[in-house]
């Protein structure tokens, strides 16, 4: 392997696992629900509002964040954000209540989602746009790997040594992420000391990004995409090993399970980008997503639904997202260099902030049943599905009143 070649395999590695530090803080203790709850003495739908506290955590982190790696550079607050979620996760592991897990948690993802911010900029600040979609796939198969090893190494560390030690393997793993950034990731943009920290700038940054059609109609597209995800995620512990009554370490295998279809299909984007477009490549996921989720529910309503039938149609809803995250990131992302960011703040932000709604909502909607999990799963994919449609011809109907405009300016300028 050339130089060149190494360099970029592990600067792909380290940008894949700084994003990967959320989705690894969520998978690993999901096993640990149960035990977690005996040991608070509480329910495990009480525990789950500790999922919810940490999507709004990286929700609003994320916001935070955009400005900070604008004005001081991209490594010094990737620095104090993981030193935040390591102080975070050392008093999860001693946490005494769930009403303290729950705050902690809370913190913990102010602190780690950082990492999501940063690698998703640092992608924009390092590689050339037409090259954005793949690099976001490569991304991919490092955090597509977490729903594999987490939850399963989450359910052998619950099983063998209890479910403090979740967060003892949390706190490992993001000292060595740490000395990574040190030693392997580059500086990707310098301190912009003129980028301002006041609000109303900050404010009018956020705004300036969000009122361009490209980017809220991939931005709102991923994200509610994705909340389909989250909801699987807060779902599938009561549906799994409450409902199912399989045990933690099969649920970690089950879940791992499931995860292989969004890393297969995130890998098989990159192949089908060579010949269609991501916006060709999303709508087609998008369709089959719909139609998935609304056959999970179907089957769930009256019924019909046992375990392998359910593992099947979420493996399928989730090689769906696989497809449609790399691209409608990539798309989001094109139309902005400078405040690459800002954007990337604001797409987290909004991604989290809709998956904290769902996670919430299926807990919330608790019927000790798997209803609020797949019709949850179903409403996002049709919801992401209609963003996508008529956002598309918002943009197509600007670009066509845009030229017209041109070709005024260009009629003028010959007479």
């Amino acid at each position: 392997m050339s130089n060149d070649k190494k360099n970029k395999f592990y600067l792909i590695l380290i940008l894949g696992l700084l994003s990967a530090v959320g989705p690894f803080s969520i998978d690993m203790y999901l096993p640990a629900f149960p035990d977690i709850a005996k040991g608070l003495h509480t329910t495990v739908a009480d525990v789950t509002l500790s999922l919810s506290s940490f999507f709004i955590g990286i929700s609003a982190g994320q916001l935070l964040y955009g400005p900070l790696l604008e004005r001081f550079g991209r490594k010094k607050p990737l620095y104090i954000g993981l030193c935040a979620y390591l102080i975070a996760s050392v008093g999860c592991a001693f946490a005494s209540s769930v009403d303290a897990l729950i705050l902690l948690r809370l913190l913990q993802a102010l602190g780690g989602c950082v990492g999501m911010v940063a690698s998703r900029a640092m992608v924009r600040d390092l590689f050339e746009v037409k090259d954005n979609a793949k690099i976001f796939s490569s991304l991919m198969l490092v955090v597509a790997v977490s729903p594999i090893i987490a939850p399963t190494l989450g359910g052998y560390v619950t099983a063998v040594l209890g479910w403090r030690f979740v967060f003892v393997m949390l706190i490992i793993i993001a000292i060595i992420i740490l000395f990574g950034i040190y030693f392997l990731l580059p500086e990707s943009k310098k301190p912009d000391p003129n980028f301002s920290l006041k609000p109303k700038p900050i404010f009018n940054n956020f705004i300036g990004v969000i009122k361009h059609p490209q980017f809220y109609t991939y931005a709102f597209t991923g994200a509610i995409a994705a909340s389909g995800l989250y909801a699987y995620i807060a779902g599938s512990p009561y549906v799994f090993m409450e409902l199912f009554k399989v045990s933690e370490k099969q649920y970690g295998w089950i879940f791992a399970l499931i995860a292989m279809g969004l890393i297969g299909s995130s890998q098989l984007n990159s192949v089908m980008l060579k010949n269609y477009q991501s916006e060709q490549i999303i709508r087609v996921a998008l369709l089959c997503q719909s139609i998935t989720g609304i056959t999970l529910f179907v089957i769930t309503l009256f019924g019909w639904a046992e375990l392998f039938s359910t593992i099947f149609l979420i493996f399928i809803f989730l090689c769906c997202q696989g497809f449609t995250f790399p691209n409608s990131s990539a798309l989001s992302l094109a139309p902005f260099g400078h405040t690459a960011g800002s954007a990337s703040a604001l797409m987290g932000a909004i991604q989290m902030g809709i998956g904290a709604f769902t996670s919430a909502l299926v807990s919330m909607l608790q019927n000790h049943s798997a209803l609020p999990m797949a019709g949850v799963m179903a409403c996002c994919a049709i919801t992401s599905f209609s963003v996508f449609t008529f956002g598309r011809q918002i943009i197509t109907d600007r670009a066509s009143i845009e030229q017209v405009e041109e070709e005024d300016v260009e009629m003028i300028s010959t007479l």
